[in-house]
Formats: C-alpha cells, structure tokens, sequence
C-alpha cells in the first residue's frame, strides 16, 4: 500500500529534483512515520538492502523514514536532507502534504 493510504501526512522531497539542474535525474526522500500503519506499506518501503535497489526498482528513487538515523553522521534523514553535502551548510528540502492529520 502506499503513503497516503497506509496514513502518512507529509513527505520531504530532496536530491536532484530540488536542485537548479537542468535535468534532474533521481530523487531522495523521506517520510513521516506519525499515524502510519508499518502493516499497510509496500514491503518495499522498508526494504533497505544495499544501494536501496528495491526501493530504486520501484519507485525509481530512495524513501526513508524521516526519523530514523541517516548514514555517516547520525543525523535523521529528515535532518541528513537539509544539510548540502558539499558545503555543510543547511539547504531547503520540499514538503509535499499527502493530507489527512499533520
């Protein structure tokens, strides 16, 4: 099942697709676990094995659970995502609102 359907309110956008690039060309993202049904998901959705290539089979992209901890630092992916890889420094990611309580 979905995000949306299994009850996830908001998921946070980042990687090529927020970027000035002209042709974006993957995606990561991560998502609220607050009032999802771990039961109701895609298995594929917590599928974490190496390169995330279920994950990138599917839905062409990587999708993480917000809170939990983002390699090397052990920030949350949440918190991962808005940091620039280059430069340290913070950067924005995009919310998108599935609906329902946020």
């Amino acid at each position: 099942m979905d995000l949306k359907t299994a009850g996830c309110a908001v998921v946070y956008i980042d990687g090529s697709f927020v970027t000035s690039k002209e042709l974006p060309n993957d995606f990561d993202a991560c998502w609220e676990e607050s009032g999802v049904d771990p039961h109701s998901l895609d298995p594929a959705l917590l599928t974490f094995d190496p390169g995330r290539a279920t994950q990138k089979a599917r839905y062409l992209g990587e999708l993480f659970p917000a809170a939990i901890a983002a390699e090397p630092d052990g920030l949350s992916f949440f918190q991962f995502f808005q940091v620039d890889k280059e430069t340290g420094r913070g950067k924005g990611i995009v919310a998108i609102s599935l609906g329902g309580l946020q």
